[in-house]
């Protein structure tokens, strides 16, 4: 994540496990919020949609968002729209 939010909008991710169907996650971000603030937002939507038996999702130096599996199938996430300006977001396999 980069910068702070310079107006309301959204981020909608897709996450979608190995052979399953696509979990929609929409993340609304109000204007103002920092970086730090705008991670802290996904964050907590992601955790609210991921099944935390299946999904671990943390934060990491604050801006950084990492989700993880639990030992479940592979899984891509993507940032599928952004109604942000100033913010962007990079999303990125380790």
């Amino acid at each position: 994540m980069k910068e702070g939010a310079n107006n309301d909008g959204i981020a909608r991710f897709r996450v979608t496990p190995k052979d399953e169907a696509p979990i929609e996650v929409v993340v609304n971000i109000k204007e103002g919020r920092s970086e730090n603030g705008v991670a802290t937002d996904v964050k907590n939507a992601l955790k609210a949609a991921l099944d935390p038996k299946r999904f671990r999702v943390e934060g990491d130096d604050f801006e950084d968002v990492l989700v993880k599996t639990k030992g479940g199938p592979d899984f891509s996430i993507e940032l599928v729209e952004e109604t942000l300006k100033g913010t962007h977001f990079d999303v990125e396999r380790e």
